[in-house]
C-alpha cells in the first residue's frame, strides 16, 4: 500500500516543496481534512473511485475533486457516456488505487487507472494556494500548491458542470 513516506519521497526526488501533515486525531475519509485541518473544503482534494459500465465493459475510474464538490455517479455517467456508474466498493478502491479507501491521494496512482480531473477543482483554485489531500495513512495529510499537484497528478481535466444528472 502507498503511504506517506512514499509520497514524500517521490515528491522529494522532483524537488517538490510540501508538508506531511501530523493530524490530531484518526482520519476515516479525506471529507474530515477541513474540519481537522480548519481549511476551506474546497481546498482539500479528494479522489473518489467509481465502476463504470460502457458497452457492457466495467472498469474503474478515479476522479479527483475537492471535498465540497465531489461529482455524483450520475454526473460521471453523462460526462463519460457510460450505461452506469455506481461508487467503488472498498474492496474495489483498496486494490486499483493501492491505498485505503476513503484516504487515496491523487499521487503515484497506478497508470492502467483511468483518472480524471474534475476541471470544477482546477479553474476555481489559485495555483499559489496551498491544497491538502490525505496520504492512505489515518494520521497523516498532505500539503501543497496547487500549481504542483495538477500537473504531477497524471489525470484528464474534465469539466463535470452542467451535467446535472441525479446519481
Amino acid at each position: 500500500m502507498q503511504d506517506a513516506l512514499a509520497i514524500h519521497r517521490w515528491l522529494l526526488a522532483r524537488q517538490i516543496h510540501h508538508e506531511i501533515v501530523r493530524l490530531p486525531r484518526v482520519l476515516t475519509s479525506a471529507d474530515e481534512l477541513p474540519e481537522m485541518l480548519g481549511v476551506p473544503p474546497e481546498t482539500c482534494v479528494t479522489v473518489t473511485v467509481f465502476e463504470v459500465t460502457t458497452r457492457g465493459c466495467r472498469e474503474p475510474v478515479a476522479v479527483i475533486s475537492s471535498v465540497a464538490g465531489r461529482p455524483r455517479p450520475g454526473v460521471i455517467a453523462a460526462a463519460l457516456g457510460a450505461e452506469r456508474v455506481r461508487p467503488a466498493s472498498s474492496y474495489t478502491v483498496n486494490a486499483v488505487t493501492d491505498y485505503a479507501a476513503g484516504l487515496v491521494c491523487p499521487l503515484l496512482l497506478p497508470e492502467k487507472l483511468t483518472l480524471l480531473i474534475d476541471r470544477r477543482l482546477v479553474d476555481a483554485t489559485d495555483p499559489d494556494e496551498f491544497v491538502h489531500t490525505a496520504t492512505g495513512e489515518r494520521m497523516t495529510a498532505l500539503r501543497l500548491r496547487a500549481v504542483h499537484l495538477f500537473p504531477l497528478a497524471s489525470g484528464k481535466p474534465v469539466e463535470l458542470a452542467g451535467h446535472g444528472l441525479a446519481s
